[in-house]
């Protein structure tokens, strides 16, 4: 996808695993780790803070989340990923960084 620089562009996630209620989003720049965004836990978003983002929808299965890039600039080509996982305090799952066979969507701004 492409977009023009200083614009804004939203990204959209869904997923179909009963009991997540999740969304991550990621970026990776070329060379650099990935970095999170933020995330949606059932309806309420948790953005990293200082980053332009803002995240908005639904983590539950068969709902959307979006993810909007604001003031498009060159640290904001990236790759960008969506993974859904789930949580509870009680449940070790696994690693934020690395959930295991979570399907994913990728994204490429230029």
């Amino acid at each position: 996808m492409f977009e023009s620089l200083g614009k804004t562009f939203t990204i959209s996630c869904s997923h179909s695993i009963q009991s997540y209620d999740q969304i991550l989003w990621y970026k990776q720049s070329d060379g650099h780790e990935m970095q999170l965004l933020g995330y949606m836990y059932g309806t309420a978003a948790f953005p990293e803070k200082g980053l332009n983002v803002t995240m908005d929808g639904n983590a539950n299965r068969g709902q959307t989340c979006t993810l909007t890039i604001k003031g498009l600039n060159v640290k904001t080509r990236a790759v960008y990923f969506c993974a859904a996982r789930y949580h509870s305090a009680a449940y070790e799952c696994c690693s934020v960084h690395k959930p295991p066979h979570i399907p994913v969507q990728l994204y490429y701004l230029l």
